[in-house]
């Protein structure tokens, strides 16, 4: 009987030893990324532990579907277990299986109340099914669980960035930034608030540091052209244009933006040739040329010729109302005839019903203006 039981004894051990041998084994490969021998020797083992390695194997290879199975299956054999549900939730995410994701993810959310990443993932679910109320009461779940919760700070800033709404963008960009000061997706929505709320001069030093962190991009350099030179720093503003174009000599707007730069400066030659290089670049639209070459005209007080690229840049953009409203004006101080004057304004009107409400209203005062001034000259 003793015997017995050392045999067993040592039966048991020699198994427990083979199975800590293929473990190791298995262990080794996963680690490595050899996933589909890793997924063999798992199933060798058998147990949950291993079922959950194999799911993370299949994920790994982008078998999918048998990855979704087991961890569907370690979850039935342990539905206490938060780690196979988020791992799986995550993937249903991914798969854009959003509906399944929310239902993984409101569970681990009952059975964790005080994990953020759970309300986060919720905010990033309700997201993708375009519900964005809920997915923004789940991300401020997720803040107040843990103040310093990058990822939703960012979800956040970036909603009420992309929604105009400065005050809150700003409330969780500077939340976020006073605990990561250096992070480059805060400092980027931080700089779009301050130029969108056109305070040029706070944007600059953080569209400067954006390039000390090496985004070396496109669209902040120029953010922060536009921004010099409404600051007016023009040889800095010059110099960011510079690179732009030498990324990229065919960007029309380049060329305005500069433009831009030596009116202010009152080169006005200058500003022509820019002008020119960008309706050069910009075949066949030539509507802000026209346009940009009428203000210079205006600037150097020839209304005759600023009028008619009013009107040459009207037949390239009938939709742009600010240029008509131009013509409108020119023709006014041009004209003698009351009437026509009159019916320039009342047509600004009726083209353009919905616009600026500085144009509305000054058309609507000038209206009234020229129909005393048409019943006096009557009498």
């Amino acid at each position: 009987m003793k015997l017995l039981f050392i045999l067993t004894l040592l039966l048991l051990q020699l198994k427990a030893e083979a199975q800590t041998s293929v473990s190791v084994v298995a262990d080794s490969l996963y680690a490595i990324g050899n996933y589909s021998r890793a997924i063999n020797e798992y199933s060798k083992l058998g147990g949950v532990s291993s079922a959950l390695q194999i799911a993370r194997s299949y994920n790994a290879i982008g078998n999918h579907e048998k990855a979704i199975k087991q961890y569907q299956y370690v979850i039935q054999e342990n539905a206490a277990s938060q780690l196979p549900q988020l791992e799986l939730g995550k993937l249903l995410l991914k798969l854009k299986r959003f509906e399944e994701a929310k239902s993984v993810f409101t569970d681990l959310s009952i059975l964790n109340e005080g994990n953020p990443e759970f309300q986060y993932y919720l905010g990033e679910v309700y997201k993708e099914l375009n519900q964005a109320d809920e997915s923004l009461v789940h991300y401020k779940s997720a803040i107040s669980l843990d103040s310093t919760h990058l990822r939703s700070l960012f979800q956040l800033s970036k909603y009420y960035t992309i929604k105009q709404e400065r005050d809150n963008a700003l409330k969780y960009i500077l939340k976020g930034l006073d605990y990561y000061e250096n992070d480059v997706s805060l400092i980027n929505l931080h700089a779009i608030v301050l130029f969108n709320d056109f305070q040029f001069e706070k944007a600059i030093p953080l569209l400067e540091r954006l390039l000390e962190f090496g985004e070396d991009k496109d669209y902040v350099y120029e953010k922060l052209g536009v921004s010099y030179n409404q600051n007016w720093e023009f040889e800095k503003a010059k110099e960011v244009y510079k690179v732009l174009l030498e990324r990229n000599d065919s960007n029309s707007q380049t060329y305005f933006d500069l433009a831009s730069v030596y009116q202010k400066e009152s080169k006005l030659d200058s500003a022509k040739i820019f002008i020119n290089k960008a309706m050069d670049a910009q075949k066949p639209i030539f509507a802000q040329g026209y346009n940009e070459l009428a203000g210079i005209a205006h600037q150097q007080k020839d209304l005759k010729t600023a009028l008619k690229f009013y009107q040459m840049a009207h037949q390239e953009d009938k939709s742009n109302a600010r240029i008509y409203y131009n013509i409108v004006t020119v023709s006014d101080q041009l004209g003698s005839d009351l009437g026509k004057k009159l019916e320039y304004y009342q047509n600004f009107l009726k083209q353009y019903p919905n616009e600026h409400p500085f144009y509305y209203e000054t058309a609507r005062k000038r209206i009234s203006e020229l129909k005393v001034e048409i019943h006096f000259s009557k009498e």
